[in-house]
């Protein structure tokens, strides 16, 4: 993919160690609004990401705890969003996944409009509904569901290559 999924690095774990892999369910909504994403809590389905164009806006918190806790009730894998989140200690305590773009205190709006099911910007990054999102510490990618196998593979290929050059440095190589 040429690192062509690779979501800007200002999207990050919102608590540490957070880790993320499903696909996506997408959502744009207006800048600090979260009507459509209390709509997909009524849709998300158990290892969905919800993965939210919020127009990298930082003003307006779109999740927070209560948010969390239902998504994590319905199975829902965690989050991705391009805006902003709070309460990221408490989501650090329900263990629920998510990276954003910032943590604010201030709360959202909720009165649309929004779209979900479509495909949308992430981070500068188009994200089709069911491609894959992986989240660690390092950041977030996506990778295309039409591609998910191979690209896969491919990362087997590369792991296999640099567990030999792990096992090399350790011989003193």
């Amino acid at each position: 993919m040429d690192r062509l999924g690779v979501l800007d690095s200002r999207i990050q774990a919102v608590w540490p160690g957070a880790r993320v892999a499903g696909p996506a369910l997408t959502i744009w909504t207006r800048a600090g609004d979260n009507l459509l994403i209390h709509q997909a809590l009524t849709v998300v389905r158990p290892g969905d990401v919800i993965v939210v164009n919020g127009e990298g806006d930082e003003s307006r918190a779109l999740i927070g705890e209560l948010i969390g806790g239902r998504a994590k009730a319905r199975g829902c894998a965690g989050f991705v969003i391009d805006g902003a989140i709070r309460d990221a200690e408490g989501l650090g305590e329900l263990g629920m996944p998510v990276f954003a773009r910032a943590v604010t205190p201030a709360g959202p709006y909720k009165n649309g409009p929004g779209r979900m099911h479509e495909t949308i910007a992430v981070g500068g990054v188009a994200v089709a509904p069911g491609d894959i999102l992986i989240g660690d510490a390092d950041g977030v990618v996506m990778v295309p569901q039409a591609r998910a196998a191979e690209i896969a593979d491919a990362a087997e290929a590369v792991l296999r290559k640099e567990d030999g050059m792990r096992a090399e440095i350790e011989r003193g190589a």
